[in-house]
């Protein structure tokens, strides 16, 4: 586990909130009828204006610049031509590498309408996201976290993705520890202050059992039913959790673009 200095984390803030500057941008240009491949281009513009680079173009031989997960893609997914249609969950996922540092972040936008069922599997992810973070502190464990998240999601049946972790963050877009969304209280590595993890619950609406596309990357669900992937960077401290993405910013540009749906607020 590396831990940051007061200087480096502050570095690591405005990578990070890059990362929710560029999310809302794209929150607020989403629509039916674009595609991933042009979300894709804007976010790698976008970055790039604003002196960064972004983190996973060509990272382990990754060909785009932002993973575009659609509907039953987990993670990783590959931005293509296919236009965006009502009713699809997109989950886009964006790294930021500026002053030396990475931040990482995943958001699941709404496109239009979808069933009840959807509407809840995104709220349910979203909150296990926060009740995760609240344990990110000085003094925890690993372990936490994880119960935090997974005992948010059991009541729902959801399936649970255990196979795909959170990440330390830092100098490298993945470093040590893993950040499991499953865990024991109490259990595993003790979180010391200024260390920075990303974490990041997948969360199915059926089976947590998954399968690799053909091109390496892409991670779907085995059933076909959807996924939601929320994910925001941490810096464990001694009495709170130092959250350094600014979700809200990309909240108040989700719900000013009337072709999605933020229903669940």
């Amino acid at each position: 586990m590396i831990y940051k200095t007061e200087e480096e984390v502050a570095l690591m803030q405005i990578s990070a909130k890059l990362t929710s500057q560029t999310l809302a941008a794209i929150a607020s240009i989403i629509r039916p009828g674009i595609t991933t491949l042009d979300i894709d281009r804007f976010a790698n513009e976008f970055i790039r204006d604003h002196g960064a680079i972004p983190s996973f173009h060509n990272f382990g031989g990754f060909p785009f610049h932002i993973c575009a997960s659609v509907n039953d893609a987990i993670v990783h997914g590959f931005p293509n031509h296919n236009p965006l249609k009502e009713g699809d969950l997109v989950s886009i996922d964006v790294g930021a590498f500026k002053n030396g540092f990475h931040g990482d972040q995943a958001y699941t936008f709404i496109i239009g309408e979808v069933a009840q069922e959807v509407i809840q599997l995104v709220k349910i992810t979203k909150e296990s996201l926060i009740k995760g973070i609240e344990q990110a502190v000085h003094g925890n464990r690993i372990g936490d976290i994880g119960y935090a998240i997974a005992s948010h999601i059991s009541p729902y049946g959801y399936g649970l993705v255990r196979d795909l972790v959170g990440h330390g963050l830092g100098r490298d877009l993945h470093e040590g520890p893993d950040i499991p969304n499953y865990g024991q209280r109490g259990k595993g590595k003790v979180l010391k202050e200024n260390l920075v993890i990303a974490i990041e619950p997948m969360i199915n609406l059926g089976t947590d059992d998954n399968y690799t596309e053909e091109d390496g990357w892409t991670i779907r669900t085995a059933d076909g039913e959807p996924s939601v992937h929320f994910e925001q960077d941490v810096c464990i401290k001694k009495n709170f959790p130092l959250i350094l993405t600014d979700i809200k910013i990309i909240e108040k540009a989700e719900k000013e673009n009337n072709n999605l749906n933020s229903s669940y607020y």
